[in-house]
């Protein structure tokens, strides 16, 4: 496929390996913030590649896998009213709350619905004016403008029966939180591409510079991946700390104005709530004032809803790159993906899954 193949090239992956092994003198721990490189990692085998002095450790950059539990139980709440029809994304259909997830609540007669835009959502809230239409609206930076975008257009046709249930978290606040912790173990960071093109990359240099870390824009390909970790590596063996953006074919340095327009005018900046994490402060987005009425959360009451999460999911250790999924005494027994314990090994980008899918034989021993 033209554009992707290119980036999966075998032999030049290899050079690229051997690149690192030849500048890597010293231990090092990197953290690739998104699911989405995590199972690039896990599935080309690039972790293999590296020099055993590399570990690669898997952040919080799965947006369903840091949703916390309270508002999976929001969700199901709402759906289960018969006056609501309720849209998501295919990968929070699964995710459990305290006792049911949301194709639970569909095969009990709710009206679920699986949705591949939050725009199909407002066209059903248009044909369905007898009913309330919510869009489950989680993400991280990278899909606010289109959910942004929803409200926007719900409010210039005047509906009244379109809401959101929002759950936006923000990426630099949680690189912090990692780096505070006094049980990190991160020495730099490959940023999280799509996140950094609807963003661009000004929020990072101040992080670098606090934290004395390098941070480095990485895209999702295997290429990208080895190539930023080879940028990162040089960073830390020269003892530098600064921002550079591998992912230079889709990323600007001030991200994609006409998006950023769109989030700055429907949402505000909030403390949030992170599954496994606890609250981070300034880390999650809400509707703004101007926008308040599409909130579901107020609109159906639910704001009171609490939850307690698993004590056997380490998801928050995995989250934190403190641990990896194979270390989870419940990893491929317990929790599977058909009965999982947590978010991490539903979603299509959670450090679990792609570990189940592609490491599983490495890693769960035989019966």
């Amino acid at each position: 496929m033209k554009y992707v193949d290119e980036f999966r090239d075998g032999p030049a992956c290899l050079k690229l390996a051997e690149s690192i092994k030849k500048i890597t003198t010293k231990p090092w721990v990197i953290m690739e913030i998104c699911g989405g490189q995590t199972h690039s990692i896990a599935r080309y085998g690039l972790e293999d590649l590296l020099p055993p002095q590399i570990s690669l450790v898997h952040g919080p950059g799965c947006p369903v896998c840091v949703t916390p539990v309270e508002v999976i139980n929001k969700a199901v709440e709402i759906a289960a009213r018969p006056e609501v029809i309720f849209c998501s994304f295919g990968d929070m259909m699964r995710v459990p709350g305290t006792g049911k997830d949301l194709l639970s609540v569909k095969a009990n007669g709710g009206q679920v619905k699986l949705v591949y835009s939050p725009l199909d959502a407002v066209k059903i809230a248009q044909k369905n004016p007898d009913k309330e239409v919510v869009f489950f609206a989680v993400g991280f930076e990278t899909t606010a403008p289109a959910n942004g975008m929803a409200v926007v257009q719900a409010k210039a046709l005047g509906l009244k029966n379109f809401s959101l249930l929002a759950s936006h978290v923000l990426v630099p606040p949680a690189m912090e939180a990692i780096l505070s912790s006094p049980e990190n173990r991160v020495q730099g960071y490959l940023a999280a591409g799509h996140v950094c093109t609807i963003m661009g990359w000004e929020q990072y240099p101040p992080i670098a510079k606090k934290y004395k870390v390098p941070i480095v824009v990485t895209g999702f390909e295997p290429l990208d991946i080895l190539q930023g970790t080879y940028m990162c590596v040089k960073q830390l063996e020269e003892g530098r700390h600064e921002v550079e953006n591998q992912y230079a074919r889709s990323v600007l340095k001030e991200g994609n104005l006409e998006a950023l327009k769109v989030i700055k005018e429907v949402f505000q900046v909030v403390n949030k709530k992170w599954r496994g994490i606890g609250e981070i402060p300034k880390s999650g987005w809400a509707l703004n004032d101007n926008y308040r009425f599409f909130d579901a959360e107020e609109r159906f009451g639910v704001a009171h809803v609490t939850a307690e999460e698993s004590t056997e999911c380490i998801s928050g250790q995995i989250l934190l790159g403190i641990k990896k999924p194979a270390q989870c005494p419940a990893f491929g027994t317990r929790c599977n993906p058909e009965h999982p314990l947590g978010a991490p090994m539903v979603s299509t980008e959670g450090a679990c899954s792609a570990y189940y899918r592609y490491r599983r034989a490495e890693t769960v021993p035989s019966a």
